[in-house]
């Protein structure tokens, strides 16, 4: 049974969200080391150390999105997908019917 929606379009939807995901990844990975410097911060208190522990595992989350752009592609039937690259071969004709 053929899908109503375009699997293609899905697909080179994720390509551009894992895309931004990857420029983001290591201005994230950064901001992780600066928060775990700021965890050894002499003196600090233990409120002070629990909101950084809190935004560490915050930022630690970017692993979920990953999750969830896999989860997306994983969910696309591959053989739409397939037919419909297929069809984008021969070029787009409008039915008579």
């Amino acid at each position: 049974m053929p899908i109503k929606w375009s699997a293609i379009k899905v697909s080179e939807a994720m390509d551009g969200v894992a895309q931004q995901v990857i420029l983001a990844d290591q201005f994230i990975a950064e901001a992780k080391v600066k928060a775990k410097e700021a965890r050894k911060i002499a003196n600090l208190p233990q409120y002070m150390e629990q909101r950084l522990n809190r935004l560490i595992s915050q930022i630690e989350r970017i692993d979920y999105v990953k999750s969830a752009i896999t989860a997306v592609r994983e969910d696309i039937p591959q053989a739409a997908l397939e037919e419909e690259r297929k069809r984008g071969k021969y070029g787009s004709q409008r039915s008579l019917v």
